[in-house]
């Protein structure tokens, strides 16, 4: 049986498979990457990339291997340290191991496909003027995996269950505790002291108009013609 979206025919019933679509990674380092894990128990496969992503051991690179250098851990044929693809590839295996024990399959498998494809390629061209073409290219990779421990017929198998997170004991709600408004001292304001009664002036009598005293050497006395 073919699966939808896969390029190998296997029985879903047996096997456990991943995939991963529009992976910014070169699908040439991919392939070759796919190329050395294909056939191994994924035990030893997970150790190997685990390691090569870490850039700790060479991969050998039979294809798109054009002006590579020699590598001398590979006895002098070309190779490379290609960290990213490595681990890519690494998280999928495990992403497909999970499936199966999800499964039932046991903890034992072989990687009976592993491959890589160009999937998009979106035009680029460079910044500033220039007309130097760059395209993005994306890669879909997929692993198929066959269990090794044989499940008899008949038999229901169940998942693993997830372990259940530890949950704290849930603290009793303390009653919060009136806080008294600290009350600021009003301030006392100065007592105006009483005014002084000023003593009333005395009541100023109107003065007298003087009279015009008659003039010295003439008498009152009219004349007598």
């Amino acid at each position: 049986m073919k699966m939808k979206g896969y390029s190998i025919e296997f029985s879903p019933e047996e096997c456990a498979s991943a995939r991963t679509e529009g992976v910014n990674a070169s699908y040439k380092d991919l392939t070759e990457v796919c190329g050395r894990i294909k056939g191994k128990d994924a035990a030893w496969a997970q150790e190997f990339l685990e390691k090569a992503s870490k850039g700790e051991i060479a991969v050998l690179y039979k294809r798109h291997n054009k002006r590579m250098g020699h590598r001398r851990e590979l006895g002098g044929k070309k190779g490379r340290y290609p960290k990213k693809a490595s681990k890519i590839l690494l998280k999928l295996l495990k992403s497909a191991i999970h499936n199966g024990m999800v499964k039932g399959l046991g903890d034992k498998y072989k990687i009976i496909a592993a491959s890589a494809n160009k999937k998009d390629s979106y035009p680029r061209v460079a910044s500033k003027g220039g007309w130097m073409r760059s395209d993005y290219e994306t890669a879909r990779v997929e692993i198929v995996l066959k269990g090794l421990e044989t499940v008899p017929k008949g038999v229901e198998v169940t998942p693993p269950k997830k372990p259940e997170a530890k949950k704290e004991p849930e603290k009793k709600a303390e009653p919060k505790k009136e806080e008294k408004k600290e009350e600021k001292p009003k301030e006392e304001k100065p007592k105006e002291e009483p005014k002084k009664e000023e003593p009333k002036k005395a009541e100023e009598k109107p003065k007298e108009e003087k009279k015009p005293e008659p003039e010295k050497g003439k008498s009152d006395v009219k004349e007598v013609k």
